[in-house]
Formats: structure tokens, sequence, C-alpha cells
């Protein structure tokens, strides 16, 4: 039965709940793929890589910039989520929610991208996702009215 489970997850979550990409549904995977270029693959890398030792914190205490490709865990999260530390920060977010002792090296981009092209990024970024990880991701993404 733990053999099954894996190969049967995407159907179960298919039949139980709506995906819902929304926010990256019809988006511009083109103009995606030259933003993540020119902004992201520095740190990310340019095949959604990450960096070396992600799960590690330097000697500063900060973690590396994980891989956005399957083998990470930005598609554990919600697009809402994905947007947010996007747009305001891996630091403005920990500050939000009141974490005290952390530090996150993921800096700001609202004042450097539009909220469309937050969206086009985070897009292209989940079209490199096999199957899988695409329905999962979309099954943490409550439905739109």
């Amino acid at each position: 039965m733990r053999r099954l489970m894996p190969a049967l997850l995407p159907a179960f979550l298919a039949a139980t709940a709506a995906p819902a990409g929304h926010e990256l549904d019809d988006r511009d995977l083109s103009r995606g793929t030259a933003l993540y270029a020119e902004h992201c693959a520095a740190c990310h890398g340019a095949d959604l890589e990450g960096q070396p030792d992600w799960r590690q914190p330097d000697e500063n205490g900060i973690l590396p910039a994980p891989p956005h490709d399957a083998t990470g865990h930005t598609w554990h999260h919600s697009n809402a989520q994905l947007f947010e530390y996007t747009q305001i920060g891996g630091q403005g977010v920990i500050e939000k929610l009141g974490v005290k002792g952390f530090t996150s090296g993921m800096p700001a981009f609202g004042g450097v991208l539009s909220d469309d092209e937050i969206w086009d990024v985070l897009a292209y970024i989940r079209s490199t996702w096999p199957e899988r990880e695409r329905a999962l991701q979309a099954s943490r993404n409550p439905p739109h009215d």
C-alpha cells in the first residue's frame, strides 16, 4: 500500500480538490523566464538548482538560496505565500509573522518588479515542475469565487 500511495496521490488530489492555479494561469511564461534569468538565477541558479548546501546556514546564519525545481520546497507553498515572499522579501515575511532570531537572505522585489511580473516569474517556475509537484502545489490554493 505504501508504494501505491505516491502513484495515486495526484489522482486523489484531483478527485478531492479542485486544483487552483488561479494567479499562475494564463501568464506570460516567456517574460517570466527572462525575468527569472535577470533577477533570480544569480542566487537560485540558471536551472533553478539553488545554491549548494541550501539547507545549512552559512557563517552568518543565513540559509543559501533554495532550489526552485522539484528538489526544493517552493512547490510546498501556496501562490499567495510565494507572491508575498517575493514581493516583500523573506525578512519582510519573517518580521510580519513576528519570528525572532532568524534572518532571510531573500530580498524584496516589490520595488523592482510589478505584481504581474512577479506572477509571471512564479508561473515560469511552476511550469518547470513535474505534474505531481504542480498538482500538490495547486492543492494548496483555496478556490476563488
